[in-house]
Formats: structure tokens, sequence, C-alpha cells
């Protein structure tokens, strides 16, 4: 009777423990993780060298993709230099193969930013020959492929994140300079938190990485491709209407969240949701807090 009353009583306890432990709040990070700043993307003006390729991999009679634990081939040996060691981070030029615009102006300020570029992830050298080399895949962000480029690896800064509860919902206008969620990595069009944004701006408006954005949008905005009832934000057939006609500058604007620049160029940032209320689309704002 004791054996049964004492497995009954270390059952509850440890019942009690794992629902403590699903309940309790979980801590936010303190900053962006290393996948999320590795993997994050980028859009540039700027022509990203590509004379270091992936050419091939072990396995290629059947390969057509590689990834972590891979062995792949790169076109550079002995002869230019490359040692045992040496470390490459993996992109490659990326577009919509979609081409719907999700805002008015979506295909015009993209070509205004530059070329997206999604990050693959990195390969490290393992063996040099004359004229190519093997290197080992140490961390992928997604699969890499025949011709995807490669450049010398470099850190990329992990900037600590604000704490959360500074958070305004209904902040002020910063007065800072304003710009458009243009769209995210891979192209996507609806996001949340802990996803990357690209947005038109750049170190040419002063941005630089660390800094938040704050994002935003107002009522009655007609800028979105898809089907919207024009007057919305002040009447609604069958379910009311205000007294009087208020366009999209007459009403508050609605405060959706904000991220902060884990990459930056010069007509462009990467941004990385941090806290979001609602969900976020292409054709929101942000201004700079």
């Amino acid at each position: 009777m004791r054996a049964r009353l004492a497995a009954l009583s270390l059952v509850v306890l440890l019942s009690a423990a794992v629902s403590s432990a699903q309940n309790s709040p979980q801590a936010a990070p303190a900053q962006t993780d290393f996948t999320a700043v590795n993997c994050s993307g980028f859009v540039t003006d700027q022509k990203v060298p590509d004379g270091i390729r992936l050419i091939s991999g072990e396995q290629s009679n059947y390969k057509i993709t590689f990834g972590h634990g891979d062995r792949v081939y790169i076109n550079r040996g002995q002869d230019k230099g490359v040692r045992v060691g040496d470390r490459f981070s993996v992109v490659r030029p990326d577009a919509d193969f979609i081409e719907v615009q999700w805002f008015k102006w979506q295909t015009k300020l993209m070509k205004a930013m530059g070329t997206a570029y999604s990050d693959q992830g990195q390969v490290r050298v393992v063996n040099v020959q004359p004229k190519v080399s093997i290197a080992e895949v140490t961390f992928s962000c997604g699969y890499m492929q025949r011709g995807d480029i490669l450049q010398p690896y470099q850190d990329r800064p992990a900037p600590p994140f604000k704490d959360p509860s500074t958070f305004d919902h209904f902040a002020p206008v910063s007065g800072k300079p304003v710009a458009m969620v243009v769209a995210g990595t891979g192209f996507t069009q609806l996001f949340g938190k802990y996803q990357s944004i690209y947005v038109n701006l750049g170190t040419k408006q002063g941005v630089k990485v660390g800094d938040y954005f704050r994002i935003f949008r107002y009522q009655g905005s007609m800028a979105e491709t898809v089907p919207q009832t024009r007057g919305y934000q002040y009447t609604m057939y069958g379910f009311g209407s205000a007294p009087e006609r208020y366009e999209w500058n007459a009403l508050p604007r609605e405060v959706l969240g904000e991220g902060i620049v884990i990459n930056v160029s010069s007509n462009s940032s990467t941004m990385f949701v941090t806290l979001n209320t609602i969900e976020i689309y292409a054709g929101d704002y942000v201004e700079i807090e």
C-alpha cells in the first residue's frame, strides 16, 4: 500500500513539474541567433562577385542538391591560393517566379533596391587540388546546387534585442525616414515574429545594423492588388457607417510591431521581426524608431 502511495505521489509531482514547465513563460532570446543572421538573405544594388562557384559534388550522378555534411567541389584550387580550412558563404540570386504584385509599387521598389540573394549556408575547404577544391557543407539554410556563388566567409553581427515590454502600440510618428515592407525571404508576402523582411531603407538613409523599425498600417489604404472595399475605414455596407467620411490620413495609424536590422546595403535593409500584434503584409509601412 505504501509503495503504491509513493508511486502515485511521484506521478503527481512529475505531472505538476511538467505542467509548470509548459505554462511558465519562455524567456525571449537576447539577440538574433546564428541561423537568423546567416539565413536572412539580403538585397543589394552592388554586383556580388561571382567568380567562385560550386560546380558539383560527391554522388553527383544522382544528387541534384547538396546539404549539411555533403562534400562539394568548387572551381578554385592551389592556382588561386585556396587553402585547407578556408570558409565560404554560399548565396544565390533570388527572383519572384510568380511575378504578381501584392501591392501597387512592389516591382518598382524591388528593382530600385537591387538584386535579392538568398543565403544557402556555409562550406569549409577540406582538400585542395591544382585547379579545384573539395569543401564540406558545415551549415545549411536551404539546399545548395551547381552554380551557386561562394563568398569568403565574414562574420555577421548579431545585434541585441531591446526589451519587448517597451513596445508602444500607440507610438507617435517618429519623424524619421519612412519606407515600406517590400517582400520577404523567398518573396513571401505574409510575415510574423522571427521572420526576415526586405525594406527599402538603407545606409543612404542613415540605417545601420542594430537599428529598430516600427511597422504600421493606414486604415483605408487601397494599394493592395487583392480586392478591397473602398471606404471600408468609415463604412461597411449593412454594418453601419460613421457620420462623415474619413480619409486614410484622418484616422490613427495601426502599429503592428517592430523589428531589428540585421543586414543593410545602400538602398535596402533586412529586418528581423521581433514582435508583432497581428499579421504583417508586404505593402505595410515602416519608420526608423
